[in-house]
């Protein structure tokens, strides 16, 4: 009896760590589809240096036709940055506002950057079409180039995913942890009674 229960609980074992080893989220894909335009058609306009102001443009079909897109600008010292024409203010990564998209999905953010800029910002556009953001990096310089031309996406996984699979792995480690201290507290109490 005690070996068929070993069996049971061994298998059980190995099916929990096969089911949370191969286990991921299905995601369901926009309809109709949107396509985003390479990321690297997004377009940084102006003399990019603390205090300036910049456009960044998001060209045709990133966004969804008149849909509202909110922006995050994620840097060192972003206190002082915002949206132009706007009031809101933006705190290392922070809310900075909203602008409606194009009837093509085109969207303009004029960014005024802070007067103590420096390093890269990450300008990210969210939306309900692309609820994970279109980014474009930003690199202010203190001599005063263009970083036009030279934007690039983030891409990347979700960490929610990650962080599941850690909180699952652990699950099992404790699991397997907890049946090797009950298999060793039963042997040593079967010697006892011996």
């Amino acid at each position: 009896m005690i070996s068929r229960t070993k069996k049971v609980l061994s298998a059980l074992a190995l099916a929990g760590a096969l089911a949370m080893g191969v286990a991921a989220p299905a995601y369901a894909e926009n309809y109709p589809p949107v396509t985003p335009a390479p990321e690297a058609n997004i377009v940084i306009t102006g003399t990019v240096t603390p205090g300036a102001t910049i456009t960044v443009t998001f060209p045709a079909a990133v966004f969804a036709n008149a849909e509202t897109v909110t922006f995050i600008l994620t840097g060192e010292s972003a206190s002082g940055a915002s949206l132009a024409n706007m009031v809101k203010f933006a705190v290392e990564t922070a809310n900075l506002g909203s602008r409606t998209a194009a009837a093509d999905g085109s969207v303009n953010a004029r960014v005024v950057l802070p007067s103590n800029a420096s390093g890269t910002y990450t300008l990210t556009g969210t939306s309900a079409s692309q609820p994970g953001g279109v980014s474009a990096a930003i690199r202010v310089s203190a001599a005063g180039g263009d970083s036009g031309g030279d934007a690039i996406a983030e891409t990347g996984t979700d960490s929610t995913l990650l962080l599941t699979a850690w909180i699952g792995g652990g699950v099992l480690v404790l699991a397997g942890g907890s049946i090797l201290v009950a298999r060793t507290v039963r042997r040593n109490r079967e010697g006892v009674h011996s």
